[in-house]
């Protein structure tokens, strides 16, 4: 019998690669090792973080930034990107025992190199915190920001991405349920259409649309801008999650999250920054925030999600020059999974 752990409860540790300067960052590291530096520093005070890093040096860089901090433990390891949501294990129960799955990670489908992302579980198995873990390599594409879990066997997803013949084009609808039931336990599965947000190359990741808070509670991303492209969409993702029921057969609690005003890069290319990407970690919930007049309505309304948590704003302007935000840098571990640190 498998399942799905929801991300609010107990995490064993939380997972990120440091960019590097030889990365796609490199036109703008000071300004994201700043976010990196907070992330990490806030994460490393509720729990324990491990820290992907090139090499030697490129741990120390680090430490200098970040300190000597016996919460954090460092796995030197090859990336081609820094987003971990979408390419390291994905944590269920399998029996009541914790177990990692190592999905096909295809570079969002195919648009960017992806050997070393796809590599990268192998790799942390090799290492001291992670070898002796049960694990499963799973012949299926699948990315940890393509998926919502409440813990309870309900899995939420968009038909953009998971049905996207850029992924697991021999298989049809029916197959793709089979194979979620099969390897994260879903007994209800809610396929939501709903098109990207401008700039986000991932085919409508649901954790940058409509996230669980808890099993009966929704934040989603909104927009009341008649004049913004995205409003007639996602005024229909609404209506959806309306639509939506718990397993108990009554509506979720709905929370509107504003859209920050459009950040472009330097090419006017629109980034899909949001406040549905947040993170939630031990006693607490990061939510990224982008220099915003909006910031501050999003962190009250998931304050209001979250009241026996600390919400925590955290900087992630840079970080959406690369199309992702603060839960795609992120993975999270259940409190079960044995990891060693150290």
């Amino acid at each position: 019998m498998k399942r799905f752990p929801a991300e609010w409860e107990q995490q064993s540790a939380v997972l990120i690669a440091w960019p590097h300067y030889s990365g796609d960052f490199s036109n703008r590291l000071a300004a994201v090792e700043q976010s990196y530096g907070f992330i990490a520093q806030t994460i490393s005070r509720h729990q324990a973080l491990i820290i992907v890093c090139k090499d030697d040096s490129h741990q120390q860089h680090i430490l200098a930034i970040v300190g000597d901090n016996a919460a954090i433990t460092y796995i030197q390891a090859d990336v081609n990107d820094i987003w971990v949501r979408d390419t390291v294990f994905i944590s269920v129960e399998n029996d009541g025992k914790a177990q990692l799955l190592n999905f096909t990670f295809n570079g969002w489908g195919e648009k960017y190199p992806h050997e070393a992302d796809n590599a990268l579980n192998d790799k942390l198995l090799q290492s001291p915190s992670f070898q002796g873990l049960p694990s499963q390599t799973v012949d299926f594409i699948l990315e940890g920001g393509s998926v919502e879990s409440d813990g309870s066997g309900t899995l939420m997803t968009t038909q953009q991405c998971l049905l996207n013949p850029n992924r697991n084009s021999q298989l049809d609808q029916a197959a793709i349920e089979h194979a979620l039931q099969q390897h994260l336990g879903a007994e209800r599965i809610f396929w939501i259409d709903q098109p990207n947000l401008s700039g986000d190359d991932t085919d409508a990741h649901i954790d940058t649309l409509a996230r669980f808070c808890s099993a009966n509670t929704l934040a989603y991303t909104s927009c009341d801008d008649t004049t913004d492209p995205h409003y007639s969409s996602l005024k229909n993702m609404a209506a959806q999650l309306q639509a939506l029921r718990t397993a108990a057969g009554e509506p979720y609690q709905l929370v509107p999250l504003p859209m920050p005003k459009p950040i472009f890069d330097e090419h006017g290319r629109q980034l899909p920054a949001n406040y549905a990407n947040f993170l939630i970690i031990n006693g607490a919930v990061m939510v990224p925030v982008y220099e915003d007049e909006h910031d501050a309505v999003a962190l009250a309304r998931l304050a209001a999600c979250f009241p026996d948590h600390e919400i925590i704003a955290t900087p992630c302007r840079p970080l959406v020059h690369q199309y992702g935000s603060l839960h795609c840098m992120t993975m999270q571990f259940p409190v079960g999974v044995g990891l060693v640190f150290g």
